[in-house]
């Protein structure tokens, strides 16, 4: 199973020559993670940072293949490439134009790495590719 959502590409995103600037797009991914864990998993960022757990990024690995332009309406996913024990790596996708691969940690409330909630691993099983 994959998660999907359709970013417009806005006047903020770009450069002067009105394609993405790219490193909007590591912003873009971190809303696709955000929203999937808000959308689908069912923990928001808000109330997982109010009980002291995180999910940071410790890795990004992005291609860019086709530029964005103002105006764009680009259709992202993002599913599951790799679950361990405190750690996910996603495959996101911007149709042809990006390829990322993001990996984030479960933490836990002394900032060190913690096993997956049970709750939220069966969900991340479900999406893996």
């Amino acid at each position: 199973m994959t998660y999907s959502r359709t970013i417009p590409i806005e006047f903020c995103h770009c450069d002067p020559a009105g394609i993405v600037f790219y490193p909007r797009y590591a912003e873009m991914v971190n809303h696709m993670v955000e929203n999937f864990f808000l959308e689908v998993v069912g923990h928001g960022f808000g109330p997982m940072m109010a009980a002291g757990q995180g999910m940071p990024t410790v890795a990004l690995e992005m291609a860019f293949r086709k530029p964005s332009r103002l105006g764009d309406r680009v259709e992202w996913t993002l599913a599951v490439e790799h679950l361990g024990r405190t750690s996910a790596r996603f495959l996101i996708r911007a149709e042809d134009r990006v390829e990322v691969r993001a990996t984030v940690v479960w933490m836990a409330r002394d900032f060190t790495p913690s096993p997956w909630p049970d709750d939220i691993r069966t969900i991340l099983e479900a999406h893996h590719a």
